[in-house]
């Protein structure tokens, strides 16, 4: 009895070993990791439980849907835009960032429809500079049209920190 004991015993701490490491976040070595800054918002805060703090717009299943569409569709253009960049091709660049991002009637209309004032001035905000990196885009400057790309997402990191769906 007591050599069964000791053999049970002896293969709790290991098993406690291989269970605290097979629970422990993988880094892939190929992928800088950034750790969180002081001054990030506690709106992206998450726990490992996922505990989600951001504000709920509080859609229904059909506006989850379509906001979710939306959302795939501005990304889908921001994709577009960077691979057009990347081969100069500034003018439909400019025509997709106008079209797909800008300040169409449809777009003010989406941002008005979630009874959220501040989500509302983030949507619309965004849609401005899409509107402005369009014509950055006309000049042919690579770094400039780069600059303007970033500012322009910069409103979706906003976006995506303070709220969701």
């Amino acid at each position: 009895m007591l050599i069964y004991n000791m053999k049970k015993s002896s293969l709790i701490l290991p098993l406690l070993l291989l269970f605290v490491f097979a629970c422990q976040e993988k880094k892939d070595p190929g992928v800088e990791h950034v750790s969180p800054k002081k001054d990030d918002p506690p709106a992206m805060m998450h726990t490992s439980m996922g505990q989600d703090s951001r504000k709920s717009l509080h859609l229904n299943p059909m506006q989850k849907h379509h906001q979710l569409m939306n959302m795939r569709s501005h990304l889908e253009a921001v994709h577009d835009i960077i691979n057009l960049l990347a081969e100069d091709r500034y003018d439909e660049a400019s025509e997709v960032a106008y079209k797909q991002l800008g300040s169409t009637t449809e777009m003010k209309m989406m941002c008005a429809s979630f009874g959220d004032k501040n989500f509302e001035q983030l949507g619309l905000q965004f849609h401005a500079s899409a509107d402005k990196m369009s014509e950055v885009f006309k000049k042919r400057d690579k770094d400039k049209s780069l600059r303007a790309l970033a500012h322009t997402t910069n409103f979706c990191i906003q976006c995506h920190k303070i709220y969701r769906q």
